[in-house]
């Protein structure tokens, strides 16, 4: 009696369960793939700032550029930009400190670790003809970032992600699973019947007959929660943003090592401060473009007066 009752409660209780858990995992899914969606985004704006970079640029000048230098310098850009608008609208908010999101998915913290470990790497790599393994460094910083591959800072993307993945064939197995309990539960009663009484046997065949379809209803939710988180899976692939983030940002440093002429590193360089007010790291760098550029136009005019004379 106590295994019947076990089962009827299985049953009963089984699209339930599915259902909850199906919510459960198709929030997973759009956590795990926003968070990585979030990482693409600044890969994105590194992206857009090295091809206006590359626009600006003539094939054939050499301008001693050094690899670190210039990809430190587009990286620092990258970063004052895509949060200058969003730090001077947080100014207006009660929380001067950290934005909602910033809390929840670590976007900011996120990007300032993306550009220090990336350019811990970049200013060891050797000058040489050929392209270095940029996609290794690339790939090795983006699964390394502790704030981008856990959903709130906490749980593994990697291990949710395994399990979002293997839901939709749990709900066919569960579905399956409650229709042979039910079965199984309503064929001994088919031993109880008395032939020679017609009413007492039609009445044990249509309890059978009902017990028989509502279990079947466990397959039809398992199948209809598999198809529609398999739906939401494809939907919302982080493989698929991760594949395309690693893409522009590898082939974005390819651009800027091609367009390099070294990788010294300077004696003064100063470390990246990710906590420099935007506003004043922009203006600082628009100043030194300025300088570099009076300098250059008076190194032209002494080099056309030597001539000259």
């Amino acid at each position: 009696m106590g295994t019947k009752t076990l089962a009827e409660y299985f049953i009963l209780s089984l699209p339930y369960v599915m259902g909850a858990i199906f919510m459960v995992g198709a929030f997973l899914r759009f956590m795990i793939w926003y968070t990585v969606k979030r990482h693409e985004w600044f890969a994105r704006e590194f992206e857009k700032r090295v091809s206006q970079y590359m626009e600006t640029q003539v094939p054939g000048q050499s301008t001693k550029q050094s690899f670190y230098v210039l990809s430190k310098k587009i990286l620092e850009r990258t970063y004052y930009e895509a949060f200058e608008v969003r730090d001077r609208m947080m100014r207006r908010q009660r929380d001067k400190v950290m934005r909602w999101s910033d809390r929840i998915w670590l976007v900011k913290q996120g990007c300032a670790w993306l550009v220090k470990d990336i350019l811990k790497q970049l200013k060891f790599l050797k000058w040489t003809n050929d392209t270095p393994k940029l996609l290794h460094i690339t790939r090795a910083t983006f699964h390394h970032n502790p704030c981008f591959n856990r959903v709130f800072g906490v749980f593994p993307i990697s291990g949710l992600n395994d399990i979002v993945s293997i839901l939709p064939g749990l709900f066919v197995v569960a579905g399956i699973l409650g229709t042979f309990i039910g079965i199984a539960k309503g064929l001994p009663e088919l031993g109880n019947m008395n032939l020679a009484d017609a009413d007492a046997t039609k009445n044990v065949m249509d309890r059978f007959l009902f017990e028989i379809s509502f279990a079947m209803s466990s397959s039809i939710f398992g199948i209809a929660f598999s198809l529609a988180l398999n739906m939401i899976n494809t939907t919302f692939s982080p493989d698929r943003v991760f594949v395309s983030m690693v893409d522009r940002f590898e082939s974005s440093l390819d651009l800027i090592w091609y367009r390099s002429d070294n990788n010294d590193y300077p004696s003064n360089e100063k470390p990246f401060d990710e906590h420099k007010d935007p506003q004043e790291a922009l203006a600082e760098e628009s100043i030194n473009l300025e300088i570099a550029k009076a300098a250059r136009s008076r190194e032209l005019d002494e080099l056309k007066k030597t001539k000259a004379s």
